[in-house]
């Protein structure tokens, strides 16, 4: 009976994903910045908050902004009993609520600070409790509190401050992979220094890495398929982005998709050994095993050129 093989994963963008956030969403977060909470109205004359690019039903672009709030009504709730250190926005018990302001037509999702749950209901009045330090970021309100428990303070606009134009947003998830019976295969075939596909019965598709059944007929991929460790780059990207991962090469690098002579599905990897503007589809390519031979694909350092000449495109021209 084969090996069923489970392997935590972490995805993680080093310094947080960084993304632009355009004009609507600028001003909303510019507004946060300043103290300010603005909407968008939409063509039937709700007002969005937040606020979208476009509008929900005519999906033409949205431009006319309405200050709302500060305050506003609960409409729904939940309540976070244990919350996660350092996931969440505050480090005690708290309510997780949606929030319709003042003068809005939906309702934004916002945390709640109050002593317990039976201090949360629908229809609560709430106001926002500001940070002090704030950069354009839903979390310069730091959560909402019941109307008139504390003083409201409305914060005073930064004085010649640039407009938000982009985020960066700490992204971290940590989850678990059961392999399956077929992946298994294939995984463990890797740490014996082979690529093991899988086929069909009546079928000549080979799929690499297996995920236990044909995806055209849905029949169970009975039939293990040694493959070569060679084949051919069918299409490929320049990577010049530093620090994606401790074990990346120092870029600009490759990263290719690869038709291993006698797969049918391209593998993923890095190619080498060349110039990183040499790369090219059709590029024979060999497998540069790992010293140490592990259960996943860690196992193949990378790919370079063979020697072999390039690949007809007639050969590839399916996959690239």
């Amino acid at each position: 009976m084969t090996e069923v093989l489970v392997e935590k994963h972490v995805l993680e963008y080093p310094g947080g994903y960084t993304r632009s956030v355009g004009p609507v969403i600028g001003r909303f977060l510019t507004g946060l910045r300043d103290g300010r909470i603005e909407g968008v109205r939409g063509s039937d004359g709700k007002v969005l908050v937040p606020p979208t690019e476009y509008d929900p039903y005519t999906a033409q672009a949205t431009g006319e902004f309405v200050e709302v709030g500060p305050c506003g009504v609960v409409t729904a709730w939940t309540w976070v009993a244990q919350p996660r250190v350092d996931k969440q926005p505050l480090d005690h018990p708290f309510g997780w609520a949606l929030i319709r302001l003042d003068g809005a037509d939906t309702s934004m999702l916002h945390a709640v600070a109050v002593d317990g749950p039976d201090a949360l209901s629908v229809g609560l009045r709430v106001q926002p409790r500001w940070r002090t330090e704030r950069i354009g970021s839903i979390r310069d309100i730091e959560a909402f509190v019941p109307e008139g428990s504390e003083p409201l303070v409305i914060p005073e606009p930064a004085p010649d401050a640039e407009p938000v134009t982009g985020i960066v947003t700490p992204t971290r998830l940590e989850y678990e992979i059961n392999a399956g019976t077929a992946p298994s295969k294939y995984l463990l075939g890797l740490a014996q220094g082979k690529m093991i596909g899988q086929r069909a019965v009546g079928s000549d598709q080979v799929y690499l890495p297996p995920r236990g059944s044909d995806p055209t007929s849905g029949e169970a991929t009975e039939i293990e398929v040694e493959v070569a460790d060679v084949g051919t780059v069918t299409t490929y990207c320049v990577v010049n982005v530093p620090g994606l991962s401790e074990t990346s090469p120092e870029i600009p690098y490759v990263c290719a998709q690869i038709l291993l002579d006698g797969a049918n599905t391209p593998w993923f990897g890095l190619i080498q050994g060349l110039a990183a503007d040499e790369v090219r589809m059709g590029l024979r390519v060999k497998a540069i095993w790992a010293d140490v031979l592990v259960a996943n694909a860690a196992s193949v350092k990378w790919f370079e050129p063979n020697g072999e000449p390039d690949a007809p495109y007639e050969s590839y021209r399916e996959y690239a």
